[in-house]
């Protein structure tokens, strides 16, 4: 038996014995996950596992986690990444399996844009794999060299800039190799791409590529993987009814709709993609377009909190990086700092500047919790001012992230920012889908209406889209998701009453009943537990220690109801994370924050929790 018919009789066997979170979970295991091996840890203790025989579920389950969310990758992808390697001769890190159909071919001009190499894509599929090539060029500065060719013998060495080659070929066939292409893009009908690193001398590449994957697409969804390795292997029969693929209803996405119009007071259409990241970049990039159209000669300022999620701050960087008119204006909105104060000397100075102001922020804020005068915050973003030439300054663009109060009307006519040309977003992962799918949706008010259209232009171009998995399972959560918003809110607000008593001397932060009558209710709180020390470095370090181990014991305590996870909104449990080591990895350090996230289910045992706050603080000597 060779290699590849080894490998084959593998997959078969994981697939007969295989462990149901693969498939079904958002967010895997934190406590058997390094992130710094993320993929290739897993694989290789695959590798070891199956050398011994043992496909027992119980030890497929013990693996180390491939990735820590499966937005990035997760056990079935790098799974189907290892054959497609093996078929080909490559190394596992040398294929990237995607959502998508366009963003490896995207991530590949990006990359050379960057560098300002030439990017010559040569293709032998029916039609092009590129979606809208002008505002590729237009928008995102990409040189897009595409040439329809009927077999890659043909294509010849360049002297200078890269070569992709797309097609459309079996998965469980190798590819046809040319020395003269650097990347191959395996695009499949139905299920996403694989992309193929033929040349590894190039600087950076596939580290390049997986950042892109990282941070405005997804992997190949786990449903998806799955069944390219069930196609692959010649098993397409055996694969288990609830996997099978769901076939796109429009009353699915109506459904949908609905609820989000329903949540949000918008009454226009909304838009739902792959991830809340993959939202989020096609509204901004829709954003920086629509400046683009409006003023060409404005410089384009995105305006965002340094401290907010750190994938949020990562891609608006790496859009000012790649788009020379773009810059990014710091909004500092925690610790201390007033959103609703920074936005006015902000929007001031950029005022000042002539610039095109895109404002983004999160409300509730991450992870401090706190909600801005929403009155203040409209009058602010609605204010008339003046440039430097003594003109009428841009009006604002702004894009608020309400991830965590999912359920505030926003968007409705009698909203304080009804004025307001407003775009909300939500990641799906947490609220509407109780964890169990990455999509995100957004939503216009009315004043932002004539927005959408373009911003479901940059969507289609990168493929982002959910996919039909996604929207039946948002469709079948998100009409009871106010009513566990409700349940979770109490039963953080138990919790953190709790704490309160027992210990008034931490610092709790969390919305005030009376912001919570205005109807933010989020199930997230943070926390600082006291500690002690000579000097105040003395006393932070002090506390990030103490907040790590109550974490850890928590944790290790109630190992069925407490999860080290950075997500929330899921149906039952407590989850736990340092937002500095998780949600804010990208953050500056300076920037970072080290307090205890607490996230509460609608379905979760408070009266334990609580029990064991109270025995780990006389164990820590607290009380």
């Amino acid at each position: 038996m060779n290699s590849i018919e080894q490998c084959f009789m593998n997959v078969r066997q994981i697939l007969q014995n295989l462990p149901a979170s693969w498939v079904e979970l958002t967010t895997h295991r934190l406590d058997i996950y390094n992130e710094a091996l993320a993929k290739s840890e897993f694989l290789e203790q695959l590798k070891e596992q199956l050398s011994t025989g043992d496909y027992l579920v119980e030890a497929l389950e013990q693996l180390p986690t491939a990735y820590d969310y499966i937005r990035l990758g997760h056990q079935l992808s790098s799974i189907l990444e290892w054959v497609l390697a093996e078929l080909n001769g490559l190394s596992s890190e040398q294929v990237i399996t995607f959502s998508s159909k366009t963003m490896p071919i995207l991530a590949f001009l990006r990359r050379n844009a960057l560098n300002g190499e030439p990017t010559f894509i040569y293709y032998d599929t029916d039609n092009s794999p590129l979606i809208d090539i002008p505002r590729l060029e237009q928008v995102y500065g990409y040189q897009v060299n595409l040439h329809k060719i009927k077999n890659v013998s043909e294509i010849a060495p360049h002297v200078r800039g890269s070569v992709i080659f797309v097609t459309k070929l079996a998965y469980n066939q190798s590819l046809k190799v040319n020395a003269n292409v650097d990347v191959t893009v395996n695009i499949h009908p139905d299920y996403g791409s694989a992309l193929f690193v033929h040349n590894t001398q190039l600087p950076n590449l596939v580290k390049d590529i997986q950042h892109v994957r990282r941070r405005e697409t997804i992997a190949m969804t786990p449903i998806h993987a799955l069944n390219v390795l069930y196609e692959m292997v010649n098993d397409d029969q055996s694969i288990p009814q609830k996997y099978q693929p769901d076939v796109y209803k429009p009353e699915v996405f109506n459904t949908i709709a609905d609820c989000i119009k329903e949540n949000t007071g918008s009454v226009l259409m909304p838009l739902i993609a792959s991830s809340g990241l993959s939202i989020q970049y096609a509204i901004m990039m829709g954003l920086v377009e629509n400046a683009m159209k409006q003023y060409p000669e404005k410089p384009i300022k995105i305006i965002l909190p340094p401290n907010c999620y750190g994938g949020t701050n990562d891609q608006a960087r790496r859009i000012a990086e790649l788009i020379p008119n773009v810059g990014i204006v710091d909004l500092y909105v925690d610790g201390g700092q007033n959103l609703v104060a920074s936005l006015e000397v902000v929007l001031s100075e950029v005022g000042m500047s002539d610039g095109f102001p895109i404002v983004l922020a999160e409300i509730p804020t991450n992870p401090r919790v706190e909600v801005p005068d929403m009155k203040q915050l409209g009058q602010v973003l609605g204010a008339k001012r003046k440039n430097h030439k003594g003109g009428l300054a841009v009006e604002p663009v702004f894009m608020v992230d309400q991830t965590f109060c999912p359920n505030v009307k926003l968007l409705h006519q009698q909203s304080e920012l009804v004025a307001v040309k407003t775009i909300s977003f939500s990641s799906g992962s947490k609220f509407p889908s109780g964890g169990r799918c990455i999509a995100g949706y957004c939503a216009a008010n009315d004043s932002a209406k004539g927005l959408m259209e373009i911003i479901s232009k940059h969507l289609l171009l990168s493929d982002n889209s959910a996919v039909p998995h996604q929207l039946v399972t948002l469709a079948e959560n998100m009409p009871s998701m106010p009513d566990r918003i409700r349940k979770a809110y109490h039963n953080a607000r138990q919790f953190v009453q709790h704490i309160q008593s027992v210990l008034p001397q931490s610092k709790i932060y969390f919305v005030s009943e009376e912001i919570a009558s205005q109807g933010f209710t989020p199930s997230v709180f943070s926390l600082d537990l006291p500690a002690t020390g000579g000097t105040k470095h003395e006393r932070d370090e002090n506390q990030k220690i103490l907040n790590k181990k109550l974490i850890h014991f928590m944790i290790t305590n109630h190992p069925n109801d407490c999860k080290n996870c950075v997500s929330y909104g899921q149906l039952k449990g407590c989850y736990w994370t340092i937002p500095a080591t998780s949600t804010q990895g990208t953050t500056k350090e300076h920037d970072k924050d080290y307090v205890v996230r607490v996230a509460l289910a609608p379905d979760v045992d408070v009266e334990l929790l609580s029990s064991s706050f109270t025995e780990f603080c006389r164990l820590e000597n607290l009380i």
